[in-house]
């Protein structure tokens, strides 16, 4: 079993900059490959970007590419998403979640965390 935590949502200007951060209990964290989803109200669930095991892969969603980008640090058990240039539509509750398997592929996650809300104001 693996527990996620999020942590750095908050409230930002447009054009500001957030930086996500999901911590991860257990000793399998760096052989799972790791996800960002969002969901604002009235939408769809959104993956936003993708990380493999050992951090080499990556994939964003064509609305964030370029201005975000996903890392972990395994010795630290972490993941992180550096939100730049931040549009107010990116207003979202952000979940990190885990796929047991060193790439993402496309399968659903088998672990989520219970999200952090990002706000971008205009």
């Amino acid at each position: 079993q693996v527990q996620l935590v999020e942590s750095g949502g908050g409230l930002v200007q447009t054009g500001g900059s957030l930086r996500l951060s999901c911590a991860a209990s257990g000793r399998t964290f760096s052989t799972y490959a790791m996800g960002w989803y969002r969901q604002a109200p009235g939408r769809e669930r959104e993956l936003v970007a993708t990380i493999n095991y050992n951090g080499r892969f990556t994939y964003y969603a064509d609305s964030v590419k370029g201005r975000f980008t996903i890392s972990r640090d395994n010795t630290k058990n972490t993941m992180f998403l550096q939100m730049d240039s931040l549009h107010v539509e990116d207003t979202a509750v952000y979940s990190c979640a885990a796929v047991v398997s060193t790439n993402w592929g496309r399968r659903a996650p088998d672990f989520w965390g219970q999200g952090t809300q990002v706000t971008v104001s205009s």
